[in-house]
């Protein structure tokens, strides 16, 4: 696989001369990508475009007839006078009514928190370096897949830390700098545990749904048992992909530069962790004492449910908020990163001033979707594009894989998980829904395409970072060179992933608490 291995005196590779169509491939996305205007950009651009696609529907009396309530739909024009002044005066509205919004704020506090403070890295490095050799490979991974519950740190963190242990164990360190990238990038959407990213993309399904459904609620566990399952199924892929093909083409590696050696943890590190495990095992506790119980206060009163229209469900932002922000002041206390409140607050605007392009992200995609659902042709292009699908007989699995297939290809070029979706949600989450298949179920398909070409992207902002890291072993290493180490990762994701996303259909599986392929089960 790749180009051929050419080894030098101290036993580093480099890449040979001779170019394969694959890395042409890439080299004209890399050109072609880069030639794409900013996501901002790009959602101004689709703003743009609605409100002129609306003007013309609605002109051409564009409508379409819902098959569910026998109802005419018809494209509403934005631009004539009613639509302007309703443009100028919802437009604050729009923004504060962004579903996304407030959930991914609310649960950045405590993520960024922790990743402030350190608690993110010293657990990474405690957890990796300190665990038996013949687990390194899959504790790395786990790490990884974990990790995304911190959104970007793990994706900085990781990488170079597995190199670290790549070395140490006498193995080459890009294997690991590879085999922890793909992990947390390619692993995007496999987990034991909620990330914010399901809270996310949660946000942006409710929106794309209230186009059919208004009363549609999104839970941001709407795909959890299959994220389980495909942690269990991606791990060992991981692994074998990295023992058994990326570390062989690699070969032998002979350390000719310094290693760093203070990946170690420090005694305060340490016992910031040692504070930081005992505030997850009692916050742990509270929560088993107000769920596990007959009639607990986070059950539903009436019925008991811990699932439906339950405290506990309704309000898993905030219990993942305090799941994140508990262990990382106690951290922060314990390894004297804290000393007084003051503190606190500027690891608090710290952790938040760097969400100050998705706020500005947010607002432009919260007019591009308003826009959209006022147009309704969100609802007509939906059931237009159903009633096409259906007729040209592409339905059922194939159709599915066919949307996975589009999503993997749309990420090579986008790599934002949550800008795509917000443009490709509002189209293919009611198409579905039309077609009897849930909004969560579309939400997991579209999870599996966005997490398989994760790792290969160079649109990813963390590949530029990536490739500093392996500079340091190799300082003639290029985009070609590394992404010939990653693709491997996609493949194997891509194939063990679309298996278990087969049997999953096949089985009829739900997909989470509450949630189901068809819309008839949910």
């Amino acid at each position: 696989m790749g180009v051929p291995q050419q080894k030098t005196d101290d036993n580093q590779f480099q890449t040979g001369k001779r170019r394969g169509m694959f890395n042409k491939f890439l080299d004209w996305i890399e050109r072609n990508g880069n030639k794409l205007p900013d996501v901002l950009t790009l959602f101004a651009i689709f703003t743009a475009i609605i409100l002129l696609a609306s003007f013309v529907a609605g002109r051409l009396n564009w409508s379409a007839v819902n098959p569910a309530t026998k109802e005419t739909v018809n494209a509403v024009n934005l631009l004539d006078d009613k639509g302007i002044v309703k443009i100028l005066t919802e437009m604050v509205n729009n923004f504060m009514a962004f579903p996304p919004l407030g959930l991914v704020l609310v649960v950045m506090l405590g993520v960024g928190l922790a990743e402030s403070t350190g608690l993110v890295s010293a657990f990474m490095r405690k957890v990796v370096l300190a665990s038996p050799k013949a687990l390194i490979l899959p504790i790395i991974v786990i790490i990884g897949m974990f990790g995304n519950a911190a959104a970007d740190a793990a994706l900085i963190v990781l990488p170079p830390i597995a190199a670290f242990v790549f070395v140490t164990m006498g193995r080459h360190p890009i294997a690991g700098l590879a085999l922890g990238y793909a992990s947390v990038a390619g692993g995007f959407s496999a987990n034991l545990i909620l990330s914010m990213l399901d809270v996310l993309l949660a946000g942006f399904t409710e929106s794309s749904a209230q186009i059919v459904d208004k009363g549609y609620k999104a839970n941001p566990a709407m795909n959890y048992y299959f994220l389980v399952a495909s942690t269990f199924v991606l791990v060992p892929v991981a692994v074998f992909v990295c023992s058994k093909i990326v570390e062989p083409r690699l070969g032998a590696y002979t350390l000719n530069a310094k290693v760093e050696t203070d990946s170690k943890l420090s005694q305060s590190e340490r016992r910031g962790l040692v504070w930081a495990g005992v505030g997850v095992f009692f916050y742990l506790l509270l929560l088993c004492f107000l769920t596990i119980p007959e009639g607990a206060l986070l059950r539903n009163a009436e019925s008991n449910s811990l699932i439906e229209d339950s405290p506990f469900m309704n309000g898993i932002v905030p219990i993942m908020l305090f799941f994140f922000f508990i262990p990382a002041l106690l951290y922060g206390i314990g390894a004297k990163v804290i000393k007084s409140d003051k503190d606190v607050a500027d690891h608090l605007s710290k952790a938040m001033s760097g969400m100050g392009y998705y706020i500005v992200l947010a607002f432009i995609a919260a007019q591009m979707i308003t826009y959209f659902n006022w147009s309704n042709l969100g609802t007509i292009i939906a059931i237009k594009g159903a009633g096409f699908l259906k007729e040209s007989g592409m339905t059922g699995l194939p159709l599915l894989l066919a949307f996975i297939l589009f999503c993997a290809l749309v990420n090579l070029l986008i790599a934002s998980s949550s800008a795509k979706w917000a443009l490709l949600g509002p189209v293919f989450v009611p198409m579905f829904m039309f077609m009897d298949y849930s909004p969560a179920f579309t939400q997991m398909a579209y999870r599996i395409g966005d997490s398989i070409t994760n790792a290969v992207t160079p649109m990813l902002a963390y590949f530029a970072i990536l490739l500093t890291f392996a500079k340091k072993y190799d300082p003639k290493m290029g985009v070609g060179t590394l992404i010939s180490v990653l693709l491997p990762y996609s493949i194997g994701f891509a194939i063990f992933w679309t298996i278990l996303f087969a049997v999953w259909y096949w089985l009829g599986l739900p997909l989470g608490p509450g949630e189901y392929i068809h819309l008839k089960s949910s």
